[in-house]
């Protein structure tokens, strides 16, 4: 965890030193600005595709950091960081909308969950009709139906020859 927290506060220094945002980054690398938070925080996997223009927006990544962001990450959090009045808000935001949004799901696709996988996540600055600056998040994710657990479909069954 230690050299994931150094590696984090490496990247993040880069960022600082470039003087651009996560939505410029973005803008110049084709990725939404939540994933270039993810990649920075080391909380997604650099695709070798991607790289260079990764590189081209931050030239002062080394290319060990950029082969280390190469690897697959250890996606994980600090449970501390609930006590972030932002986190706690989204937290709870969720926690307060999410019975309904699952309704509304099950509703318009059937049983089924949002993948936190195939999942593609934005912040973006709007006014609102009053004005005064607002927050949308979006949250598109790929629709994952729950199957019916037939034994005619499982795959270890089939292979399975008694």
């Amino acid at each position: 965890m230690e050299n994931k927290a150094n590696m984090v506060a490496s990247l993040m220094s880069v960022k600082q030193k470039s003087g651009k945002t996560f939505g410029q980054i973005a803008e110049e690398t084709g990725l939404t600005n939540v994933y270039v938070a993810q990649l920075l925080r080391r909380q997604a996997q650099l695709k070798p595709e991607t790289a260079p223009k990764l590189k081209a927006s931050l030239p002062h990544l080394s290319d060990q950091q950029l082969h280390e962001m190469m690897e697959a990450p250890l996606r994980s959090y600090d449970p501390n960081l609930i006590q972030d009045p932002t986190v706690y808000r989204l937290n709870e935001a969720v926690m307060h909308f999410g019975e309904s949004i699952k309704e509304i799901i099950n509703e318009e696709f059937g049983d089924g969950i949002m993948s936190a996988i195939d999942f593609f996540c934005s912040v973006d600055k709007v006014k609102g009709a009053d004005g005064k600056d607002r927050v949308v998040l979006t949250f598109d994710g790929k629709y994952l139906p729950h199957t019916e657990q037939k034994t005619e479909h499982m795959v270890s069954r089939l292979m399975r020859k008694d």
